[in-house]
């Protein structure tokens, strides 16, 4: 496929890239800290609605779900309301989640909420992942890992402060209120700039090419994404809980821990991929990520549990983006849509892990949990291995570019609807 395409070129007709990365950054900051803050007030929930932890799980699944439809129909949708429309709606949803879980009167309002919540967490990714790959199509891997520092990053601003109103005797809903600031900054910055038409668009690939674009190799690093993400979020969703028994009591901690040494990871990404390549990026995070799983099945002191989740948050810390980047840069002619599928696989496979870990701990134990769960990365050593061995016969790893459409054919693309 062919010919060259620079990010300035694509971005031309639109704000500076600077300031929609910023922006882009600051609407993935409300996920992470509505991720991070829910972690923390679970126990304050399910004594406010005088219930158990099985019924709050069961309440929030929502956040799992309402991400996993939102990003999938965003990737359809990208290209016909455009990537600003999707922020509208990710802005508005964003604002209904907050509020009605602040003012939930029963459980089943405070599910519509987490529900909210998790669409407008999709709604964003569904338009600043295909945003970013389009302002630097040059280097789509390394910015997304950028981006997606602000995924840790949130988390930790959000357990951090979670912490400190903790401390300070604040009620549960002050520490839902605080995802209003970042809401309110990205709402009002996307209201003044200008967004550009996708990478696709602009390159006038049909829509019946864009679909077709899922048949492919496409399938293969879709099933991988099942498997990264579960390793990731599967994991981190319940760290906290299973490191009480070396005698950490407050798991927001080790996971703000965890979240921290990711921020650093993906802000400095850039020499790593440049060194390694996406592909051998992948095997030598899923490796790691093995060996994290592994080393953290044997911690028996609240030392160790920290040592050896730091080798785990290294192994997972560019999984998800990365499997973006090589998505955008392997199959450009997919553009919104594959991304959003592979943002799909991802969170719904979050949701579906929760429950399985939650039964290898109970049948297993912590440590036969976490030796379990290693088979994923394992497996990934596998098939990343194959990618990153095919391409080194091929004399290295190469994005797909695609070549700018005349001012024409681009047109035409926006305008189509089919």
């Amino acid at each position: 496929m062919s010919t060259k395409a620079g990010g300035s070129s694509r971005a031309s007709a639109s704000s500076s890239p600077a300031s929609l990365f910023v922006a882009s950054c600051l609407a993935l900051v409300v996920s992470a800290m509505a991720f991070g803050i829910r972690g923390d007030i679970l126990g304050d929930l399910a004594k406010q609605f005088h219930t158990d932890p099985k019924a709050i799980g069961w309440a929030i699944t929502g956040a799992f779900w309402g991400f996993t439809i939102s990003i999938a129909i965003g990737g359809i949708l990208c290209d016909w309301v455009g990537m600003k429309g999707l922020l509208v709606l990710a802005f508005i949803a964003h604002m209904l989640g907050i509020t009605f879980t602040i003012w939930s009167p029963t459980l089943g309002v405070l599910a519509f909420a987490t529900l909210m919540i998790g669409l407008g967490n999709g709604f964003v990714e569904g338009a600043v992942n295909p945003l970013v790959a389009t302002l630097y199509s040059d280097k789509k891997t390394v910015k997304l890992n950028l981006l997606h520092a602000w995924w840790p990053g949130g988390i930790v601003i959000g357990a951090v402060l979670a912490y400190i109103l903790t401390r300070l005797g604040q009620s549960w809903q002050v520490k839902q209120a605080l995802c209003y600031v970042p809401v309110l900054v990205y709402g009002f910055m996307f209201i003044g700039l200008k967004l550009p038409s996708t990478e696709r668009v602009q390159s006038g690939v049909s829509t019946g090419r864009m679909y077709r674009a899922i048949f492919s190799m496409f399938l293969v690093w879709f099933f991988c994404m099942l498997l990264t993400a579960s390793t990731e979020l599967g994991t981190n969703q319940w760290i906290g809980e299973m490191m009480k028994g070396v005698g950490i009591q407050s798991g927001i901690l080790i996971l703000a821990w965890i979240s921290g040494l990711m921020l650093i990871g993906r802000l400095f990404a850039g020499p790593v991929i440049h060194k390694l390549s996406p592909t051998g990026l992948l095997v030598s995070s899923a490796a790691i990520s093995a060996v994290g799983l592994l080393a953290l099945s044997q911690a028996t002191t609240v030392t160790m549990a920290y040592v050896t989740s730091a080798v785990f948050a290294v192994g997972i810390c560019y999984f998800w983006p990365t499997m973006l980047g090589v998505t955008s840069e392997r199959f450009p002619e997919g553009g919104a849509l594959l991304m959003g599928l592979m943002g799909a696989a991802g969170m719904a496979s979050a949701g579906f892990a929760q429950p399985t870990m939650a039964a290898l701990v109970q049948n297993f134990g912590t440590d036969g949990a976490l030796m379990r769960a290693a088979i994923l990365p394992a497996i990934l050593v596998v098939i990343f291995g194959a990618f990153y061995l095919s391409d080194k016969a091929k004399g290295g790893y190469k994005a797909v570019k695609l070549a700018e459409a005349p001012a024409e054919a681009v047109k035409a693309g926006e305008s189509e609807k089919a």
